[in-house]
């Protein structure tokens, strides 16, 4: 579903067309600026429209790869559950199994949460954790508990799931999914970026056109006519 603040800018780009039809019927309509002519404003319209193609689309992209992290994430506690219980029986040293349980501890986020103090008159804080909860950090945190058991001798299990080879390119199918999924954010914010500026660029994006079309109607016809009064109710929403 579409947010309020993504219907808006389609709003915009819609109502920029309606007002362009609107205009091109007036007989008195011809601007004496080139960024407010019929054929401008068309033009205006196909950009604007063509960029919020590109930023639904980029959207859709990155949610898809969002979705394939969390798909690939799903089984990382419970395969680092697997590898505690199996090192626990094979005579690790307590110090070892300590290490190897505070990583896992972390990668699965099960570390106490602390929350910052806040500062008088603003905002309360989000929480933060001792966790490191961010997909980078488990990926990174899997890493680190995999270097371990390279070295350990003792860690050869039968399960194929459970083997190093395996577990390393389970490891590298994170850190390539969360790749994707930063990857396709930063194109995806340079769309909107992108899409901002044709929206509401300070004196040619489509929101400050908008006003310049009303006050020139408005000049020509005066502001009880009925030419004015019908492209002062085409509304257009400058962003927060």
């Amino acid at each position: 579903m579409s947010s309020t603040s993504e219907v808006g800018h389609a709003k915009n780009a819609a109502n920029l067309q309606k007002i362009t039809q609107q205009v091109s019927t007036y007989s008195l309509y011809n601007p004496p600026i080139a960024d407010i002519t019929v054929n401008s404003l068309q033009a205006l319209y196909i950009n604007a429209n063509a960029k919020l193609i590109e930023v639904g689309d980029k959207r859709s992209t990155n949610k898809n790869a969002i979705v394939a992290r969390q798909t690939a994430f799903e089984n990382l506690r419970s395969t680092c559950t697997s590898i505690i219980n199996l090192l626990e029986i094979v005579g690790l040293p307590e110090g070892t199994l300590d290490q190897a349980r505070s990583l896992t501890q972390t990668i699965q986020g099960s570390s106490r949460k602390i929350n910052p103090p806040m500062e008088e008159g603003k905002e309360a804080p989000k929480t933060s954790s001792t966790s490191r909860q961010s997909f980078t950090s488990k990926a990174e945190n899997f890493g680190l508990l995999l270097q371990m058991l390279s070295t350990l001798p003792a860690y050869t299990p039968n399960e194929d799931a459970l083997k190093l080879q395996n577990l390393s390119t389970y490891h590298e199918s994170l850190k390539a999914v969360t790749l994707v999924v930063d990857q396709t954010e930063s194109v995806l914010n340079t769309k909107i970026i992108e899409r901002d500026r044709i929206l509401y660029a300070e004196d040619t994006g489509v929101y400050a056109i908008s006003l310049k079309i009303k006050k020139y109607v408005k000049s020509l016809y005066g502001a009880t006519s009925p030419e004015y009064k019908t492209v002062s109710t085409i509304e257009f929403t400058n962003r927060k």
